[in-house]
């Protein structure tokens, strides 16, 4: 593995270990703040719900300037100082307005980090995959660790390990290499009419679906599960689970997604996630859902690679951050955004049912496909 792909894997292992920590654990923490599921749901929207914008002003200062490093370096610094900042407050609107704060700084380190990829993967100097396998390693093994201590040290510590993998993070942004020479400026409008574009349109309902889909799991699966009576612990090994199958994938990334294409993936992700959830949403049969975990390669894996794969062959270089930061903003930003308050009152109302969201999310998704697959050749938008 080359210099390069080393610290593009580091930034992806340490920043993946904060999500391994805050996706399935933090809703676990907040009820342990006293957060009602209401409010919790509403707490993991609004810091979605900003990630849009501020995905799309640095993506657009990072396509401009070239100083791609030097941002995610600053987002790093800004992202351990949020999030350590919970430890100081109290009540939920001081949470509310921390939370939206960590949604401004922390989520534009990850597309900013794709577009740096995706750009030395078009230039064959890494394999995309394989280096993005190191996020998804070190997300399932945080997830078994921190399971493992929340069981031993009770939710307080799960602030604690959030902390410290964010200042992991910051290291990691600081050994990312120099920036090359800015991309050559595309015509004036260039963004708006990317934006515009009915392919890329559906290209970004297609993948928001797919990603919305997983809004239950991600906010309430380990709150459910606990009711049910499974141990943190267990619950730990469930998402790990999910994460190796994801690695598999991941390590024949490239072969798979030659085979299917990026919508075919994409169909993928929506048909599998029909199953995964429909099954989800009935039981806590420990076997059963051992089982629905494998699909996570699919649901999740099978999605972003196809995603990924599109924006390389569908957006110039010169919009490679500009493209990332909308799919990131849509994706994890709008879609969570309305499904994650939603599922939080599904959840309180109907407990597991709520998984049943997730199918209509995976329908939708498989039918958005489908119609991408007619519109687009395969080949790169904005051609003039």
């Amino acid at each position: 593995m080359s210099g390069t792909a080393l610290r593009l894997a580091a930034l992806y292992g340490t920043y993946f270990t904060v999500a391994g920590i805050y996706l399935p654990f933090w809703p676990i923490w907040l009820a342990f703040r006293e957060m009602s599921p209401t409010q919790i749901g509403i707490l993991l929207a609004v810091g979605s719900v900003v990630k849009i914008a501020a995905n799309l002003a640095f993506a657009r200062i990072a396509d401009r300037t070239g100083r791609t490093r030097l941002i995610i370096v600053i987002l790093g610094f800004a992202s351990l100082a949020t999030l350590a900042g919970f430890a100081l407050i109290d009540g939920f609107v001081a949470f509310l307005l921390l939370s939206l704060l960590v949604g401004c700084v922390f989520s534009p380190i990850m597309p900013l980090t794709e577009s740096i990829s995706l750009r030395q993967a078009r230039a064959g100097l890494i394999d995309y995959g394989r280096v993005r396998l190191w996020g998804s390693i070190t997300f399932m093994v945080i997830t078994v660790v921190a399971g493992w201590m929340i069981g031993q040290y009770g939710a307080g510590v799960i602030h604690t390990l959030v902390v410290a993998a964010a200042l992991a993070t910051l290291v990691a942004c600081l050994t990312l290499p120099a920036d090359g020479a800015p991309m050559p400026p595309l015509r004036k409008g260039a963004a708006l009419a990317l934006a515009r574009n009915p392919v890329f349109l559906l290209f970004l309902g297609t993948a928001a679906a797919a990603q919305a889909s997983h809004a239950v799991y991600y906010g309430f699966s380990a709150l459910h599960w606990r009711a049910a009576g499974l141990s943190e612990t267990v619950i730990g090994l469930l998402w790990a689970e999910g994460v190796i199958a994801e690695i598999l994938l991941f390590i024949y990334g490239t072969r798979v997604t030659a085979r299917f294409g990026p919508v075919g993936m994409l169909l993928l992700a929506g048909a599998a996630g029909v199953l995964r959830w429909s099954v989800t949403a009935e039981t806590t049969s420990l076997p059963l859902l051992a089982a629905m975990q494998l699909l996570h390669a699919i649901t999740f894996g099978a999605a972003h690679l196809g995603a990924m794969a599109f924006l390389t062959r569908a957006v110039p270089d010169a919009l490679s951050a500009t493209a990332q930061s909308l799919y990131a903003g849509l994706v994890s930003g709008v879609a969570f955004g309305l499904a994650m308050p939603l599922s939080g009152y599904l959840y309180g109302r109907f407990g597991g049912q709520a998984f049943l969201l997730s199918v209509v999310f995976s329908v939708i998704a498989t039918l958005i496909a489908l119609r991408l697959a007619k519109r687009w050749d395969g080949g790169q938008l904005l051609k003039d």
